[in-house]
């Protein structure tokens, strides 16, 4: 693993840098190939997990970004949450998504980018930015800015995304104020996204296919493959998940609905509860020698 750097730049703030994320990628690709001693062309397929909601937008002509990625952590749109639940989206909302009206979600995070930052919403009515779920940001760099593509699961945490349609939602985007043609080309899990670009990897073309969120990918891993079985995974935050098959199950109790992968075009969903201070819950608990009885 390799850290980069966390940007706090107000209370509740954080950010990533885009460019580090995706150089650093590439720096444990290289080395996970140099430690095991493999040889490159012997890589048959590149897959990406990555963290949900954490969001890129960036130039379409010079591929730099506009700004830094704002990650799923940060609470800097908890206003336009606020407001939109005062205008009543709250429940069309999770009805098209399965997912709650939070900031941690991708949607605000790109609305923020476009008010705030001088000149992007202009360039986004254009058709000069692209915006993406940290996936998008990878396969794009990786294939030379030829393929802006997402799978099924990183679409859904969007809150843009209809879980039933499968597709993005006109009403949603409007509710949002974001223009469609930013967006990324939503596919399945294991399509192949295109293959990367020589002069990026190991002077080869290394197809790119087994696309997932982290949580899903888990879900999958652990072979839940039937209605019913649950995963429990722990990194910064905590994710426990359970396969509900082909079935849209709305929660009264405070569990989310997603999509748990799509595979040749079709979905299975699941229901998640996530928790996000589990990271710096256990920090606590090693530092601060704190004793349960």
């Amino acid at each position: 693993s390799k850290e980069h750097k966390q940007y706090y730049p107000a209370p509740g703030w954080l950010e990533h840098d885009p460019v580090e994320i995706y150089t650093n990628v590439k720096y444990l690709l290289k080395e996970v190939v140099q430690i095991a001693n493999l040889d490159p062309q012997d890589i048959s397929i590149l897959s990406i997990t990555n963290q949900r909601d954490t969001v890129v937008v960036w130039d379409k002509q010079t591929g730099k970004p506009l700004y830094n990625a704002i990650v799923w952590q940060c609470r800097r749109t908890s206003d336009i949450c606020i407001k939109l639940k005062s205008m009543g989206f709250e429940k069309t909302i999770k009805n098209k998504t399965g997912l709650m009206l939070d900031p941690c979600y991708s949607a605000t995070k790109i609305k923020w980018i476009l008010d705030n930052v001088e000149g992007a919403r202009q360039k986004a009515k254009t058709g000069k930015i692209l915006a993406g779920t940290v996936d998008t940001w990878l396969i794009w760099n990786l294939t030379n800015g030829k393929i802006h593509a997402t799978d099924y699961t990183n679409a859904n945490n969007t809150l843009l995304f209809n879980i039933k349609l499968l597709q993005w939602d006109k009403e949603l985007l409007e509710v949002f104020d974001i223009p469609q043609n930013i967006l990324a080309e939503v596919k399945s899990s294991n399509d192949i996204f295109g293959t990367t670009y020589k002069d990026e990897l190991f002077n080869l073309e290394i197809p790119i296919s087994g696309v997932i969120g982290d949580s899903q990918g888990a879900l999958f891993g652990e072979q839940c493959f039937e209605p019913g079985m649950v995963k429990a995974t722990y990194g910064t935050g905590s994710s426990i998940m359970m396969n509900t098959g082909n079935k849209i199950i709305q929660s009264k109790k405070g569990l989310v609905t997603v999509i748990a992968w799509g595979i040749d075009s079709k979905v299975e969903y699941a229901l998640e509860r996530y928790y996000r201070g589990w990271k710096e819950a256990v920090k606590r608990v090693l530092t601060d020698n704190v004793v349960f009885h």
